[in-house]
């Protein structure tokens, strides 16, 4: 520990992302990435803006990919924030939305950057143990509190609330921002971006990474009242007013406009998880009802973690948390057919023996 670092520095606890060994080729299933290219329109927008203007700033503003979001989400782009990936997006939304000292509440299983960004920001939380089937009570979202997140569907245990589900949870805190994180949305439930007209404390925070494939890119986005969006420039103007380059700019405007493309490839990983499912039920695996990129899974004669280091033997990674409720459940990415067939045929070695 340095002697000159922060006492922030010293007593936070950072983010840890899969991990992305380099000492050989693995089929990565452990970081939700897509398994398909962004679309050829992103990759021509990327090299028609890659010119010389590079030397200049980007638009501070970002106000055609804020108007092409708005048009597709029926919202104005003054509902609109765009960052540097969602994780920039609910960084700045702790800051404008949550008062340190503050209690935040938040599901016990879900997304670990939460808890991390809770103490490097000085908001304390409230976990909310989930139920025995991973499912989200909402009643115990009705306490007086600072704010609330909900990831939906939640990582890691792929399950999804139904937008009614949202709404109540809306309506009993309408004196807290309630943030519902959907970077799995576009895999099967419903968004919450309807309710936004209705309900000023509610934000949707979404990300180009996963159904959109651009993980490599760094674009996220905010969806809310305009209020909310007015507090997230409020932040990012006195943090970084450039928070999005001009090639992610091109590009995440060609992802959004992309459609054809965007329902393609996300049908395949649906059709690709639903098969999968199938299989690792066949051969007895517990998984979660997934709306999810990916599966989470546990068998009852072989512990997740046996599992986790003979499949990364066989140059397959998945995610293993060995924390308290999920020690036992793999988190395992849907990749492309070929590599999730290969998956399966060294899962069902594994446990054959």
């Amino acid at each position: 520990m340095s002697k000159y670092w922060s006492n922030i520095a010293k007593g936070v606890e950072p983010y840890v992302p899969g991990e992305q060994p380099k000492d050989k080729k693995y089929i990565k299933l452990n970081t939700n990435e897509s398994p398909y290219p962004p679309s050829p329109k992103v990759l021509e927008a990327i090299k028609r803006a890659a010119n010389e203007d590079l030397r200049l700033y980007p638009d501070p503003n970002c106000d055609e990919l804020r108007q092409t979001i708005a048009q597709y989400y029926d919202l104005k782009k003054e509902q609109v924030f765009v960052g540097n990936g969602s994780d920039e997006v609910l960084a700045f939304s702790y800051m404008a939305f949550f008062n340190p000292g503050s209690t935040i509440f938040f599901p016990d299983i879900s997304y670990s950057f939460y808890p991390v960004y809770s103490e490097l920001f000085k908001v304390n939380y409230k976990l909310v143990p989930l139920d025995e089937e991973f499912d989200i009570p909402l009643d115990k979202f009705f306490d007086k509190n600072g704010g609330i997140i909900i990831s939906n569907p939640n990582a890691p245990t792929a399950k999804a609330l139904s937008v009614e589900s949202i709404e109540i949870i809306l309506s009993q805190n309408e004196d807290s921002v309630v943030i519902v994180d959907e970077a799995y949305i576009d895999f099967g439930e419903e968004s919450a971006v309807k309710l936004i007209n209705t309900y000023p404390n509610l934000l949707v925070i979404q990300t180009l990474s996963k159904s959109r494939s651009l993980a490599g890119l760094r674009v996220g986005f905010a969806l809310g009242s305009r209020e909310l969006i007015e507090g997230l420039d409020r932040i990012k103007n006195s943090v970084n007013s450039y928070t999005l380059d001009r090639l992610a700019l091109a590009g995440a405007v060609e992802a959004i406009k992309d459609e054809a493309y965007f329902q393609e490839t996300r049908t395949r990983v649906i059709n690709t998880r639903e098969r999968v499912t199938a299989a690792l039920k066949e051969m007895s695996f517990n998984v979660t009802d997934s709306k999810a990129n990916f599966v989470f899974i546990s068998h009852p004669k072989v512990q997740a973690e046996c599992l986790f280091r003979q499949l990364r033997e066989k140059g397959i990674l998945v995610r293993y948390f060995n924390k308290p409720r999920i020690d036992n459940f793999l988190r395992v990415s849907i990749g492309s057919d070929e590599e999730m067939d290969c998956f399966l045929e060294a899962i069902r070695e594994i446990i054959s023996r």
